[in-house]
């Protein structure tokens, strides 16, 4: 009877913290009763500890939500008036130099921008003292000086244009043998492009 006095003294103390002891009671009559305390006196008691049920942590409340962050100023920008493009100034056209058509001795009609060309000097031939042709020597020339007539004003644009023409054609196909010919049309298509004349063409 002391050794099971003791043996029940011993258990509640050798139980860890937060355990449950169980407590089975049996009496003369052999009915077995478990409890949660000591047996009475003259029931005989065995016990069994069991490892009591961790209580769940308490919930925390959510957290407030946070408030929005302020927007960011939205910069304002102040109406833009669209504008207009700034007109291109187009060259104003210039009038063609006037044209001279010029006629010459032995040569063909030609035109020019002067009414008073160079002059010419046109080979003659050199005979002898008696008027033989085989005997002449040296070298004699004629000066002499083409008469020119100024273009119709009313022509003058169609007269260009065609020079203009015409000058394109020799340097495509002359240009090998005369190098000044593409030099020559290069400066009457300038002529001609900046013209009233070329303004008038549609």
């Amino acid at each position: 009877m002391r050794r099971l006095v003791l043996l029940m003294l011993l258990l509640p103390a050798t139980a860890h913290a937060g355990d449950i002891t169980f407590y089975r009671c049996t009496d003369a009559s052999g009915a077995l009763t478990i409890q949660n305390m000591p047996c009475p006196k003259g029931m005989q008691q065995t016990t069994k500890v069991m490892q009591a049920v961790a209580a769940p942590p308490p919930m925390l409340a959510p957290l407030p939500a946070l408030p929005a962050p302020p927007a960011a100023p939205t910069a304002q920008t102040a109406p833009t008036t669209p504008v207009a493009p700034l007109p291109v100034e187009k060259p104003t056209p210039v009038a063609l130099p006037a044209l001279f058509l010029c006629k010459g001795r032995g040569i063909d009609d030609y035109l020019s921008e002067t009414a008073d060309p160079p002059s010419r000097c046109v080979p003659m031939r050199v005979v002898g003292l008696d008027g033989n042709p085989a005997k002449g020597a040296g070298e004699a020339c004629e000066v002499q000086r083409d008469t020119c007539t100024a273009i119709d004003p009313t022509q003058l644009c169609s007269t260009w244009q065609q020079r203009v023409r015409d000058a394109e054609t020799a340097a495509r196909f002359t240009s090998l043998a005369q190098p000044d010919a593409l030099a020559h049309y290069q400066r009457l298509q300038a002529l001609w492009d900046a013209s009233d004349c070329a303004a008038q063409k549609p």
